[in-house]
């Protein structure tokens, strides 16, 4: 049956659209809580409340909650240039290519880290939910590069609290547009669902759902119309690099969803942005001795870095 949530709006959201209430009070999408408005499932003080009626402090407020969705199968399906870093007992590193999820997810129909390496005869961790077993951490479609993936449950565990205590080293190359001036700083904001799209993320203060977040970054060498960065994540939130850069108005080139030059993007070949994992360093949680691991940029990128270093 469908969850039903029943709790009093907080005096902070008194005012707010319902939309944006639902999201912030019980984690749903902007456009999800619309649609349980729509279709009747919100109450306030017992009367029917659509997405754009606003909330009123210490009304009661009643929710019908969709069931949530299906969680998504891994498909055992082989992944051209799916590379394989490293592999042990307890874990395999993989280069990840451009154009593969990190596992399935709804409205992915697309290749997967988890489907490729079932389909190689891999077995991964069975800790985390079904779709994503033995994912630790996730890179978005549009980046390449290193991941790491548990193969036991002790190692899934280990893994797991590395990165919730930021011992683990991610190291991204990325080409922005423009020069950042520092050329070498750190981007302290939160970030969290974008109040006009929830297809992606923005910078947004904590009161309005932003989360800590926290990249660090310097320049390694600068072109006319962009800069290479060398980037050290210190937390993982879903497009951070690209937001904060965003936010800087220094979105990386052929990121078109925050904010790139589509003509800069087409005269380097670009279809994706340039972002890239070319490190990760762990304890690593079979011997306890730290290892690390680099990643080449691939052609599509390297080309697009050549074309910048010869002016074009």
């Amino acid at each position: 049956m469908p969850e039903r949530r029943s709790l009093p709006v907080p005096d902070g959201l008194d005012g707010e659209r319902v939309d944006a209430g639902l999201s912030r009070m019980l984690g749903l999408s902007r456009s999800r809580a619309a649609e349980v408005a729509a279709a009747g499932g919100v109450l306030l003080d017992g009367a029917p409340a659509g997405k754009s009626d606003r909330l009123r402090a210490g009304a009661w407020l009643e929710v019908q909650l969709p069931d949530p969705p299906a969680a998504p199968a891994v498909v055992a399906q082989p992944v051209p240039g799916l590379r394989v870093v490293h592999d042990d007992d307890d874990l395999v590193v993989v280069d990840k290519p451009v154009g593969v999820a990190a596992h399935p997810s709804p409205g992915w129909a697309g290749p997967t880290v988890v489907g490729g390496l079932a389909a190689a005869g891999y077995r991964i961790a069975t800790s985390g939910a079904a779709e994503r077993q033995g994912v630790v951490h996730r890179l978005d479609v549009g980046t390449s590069g290193l991941m790491v993936v548990a193969k036991t449950e002790r190692a899934y565990s280990l893994l797991k609290q590395a990165f919730r205590e930021r011992t683990v080293d991610k190291t991204y190359h990325a080409v922005v547009q423009g020069h950042p001036d520092p050329s070498s700083g750190t981007v302290d904001a939160p970030i969290g669902r974008h109040p006009g799209a929830d297809w992606k993320w923005a910078v947004v203060s904590t009161a309005a759902g932003g989360k800590e977040s926290v990249t660090h970054y310097e320049t390694l060498e600068a072109f006319p119309a962009a800069s290479l960065l060398q980037v050290h994540l210190e937390t993982g939130r879903t497009h951070q690099i690209r937001v904060h850069f965003s936010a800087l108005r220094h979105p990386c080139v052929g990121d078109l969803v925050y904010g790139a030059d589509p003509v800069l993007a087409a005269r380097l070949g670009l279809t994706r942005q340039w972002l890239h994992a070319v490190g990760l360093a762990f304890v690593h949680p079979g011997t306890g001795e730290r290892v690390a691991f680099r990643s080449d940029h691939p052609q599509d990128l390297a080309t697009a870095l050549e074309r910048l270093s010869a002016g074009s």
